[in-house]
């Protein structure tokens, strides 16, 4: 199954941003816009329920040099990692399944 995610919102450090989307999450990217701004509870959250998968995807932000942040929610920090991106935007990623 393919599962496509995309994700809208503005920036002033694109190159900096698709690093992290690209090495650090392993996203691919399709295409870009310019334009702007954060805050601490602006999400965008992978359910990542596969132990392998999650442990993976952690690594790979680690590795790409991205270390996990406190989350201004402290129940993404229960069984997730979140990490900021050169924005200030928070990704997480979540060691659960998504559910309704």
């Amino acid at each position: 199954m393919e599962i496509h995610l995309r994700v809208a919102r503005p920036t002033d450090r694109l190159d900096d941003v698709v690093r992290f989307d690209t090495e650090g999450l392993g996203l691919a990217s399709l295409g870009a816009f310019a334009h702007r701004a954060p805050s601490a509870d602006n999400l965008l959250v992978f359910y990542l329920p596969d132990e392998r998968e999650w442990r993976e995807a952690v690594g790979r932000m680690i590795g790409s040099g991205y270390e996990p942040v406190p989350s201004f929610n402290p129940y993404w920090d229960q069984v997730g990692r979140t990490f900021e991106d050169p924005d200030g935007y928070r990704v997480v990623l979540q060691h659960a399944a998504w559910s309704a």
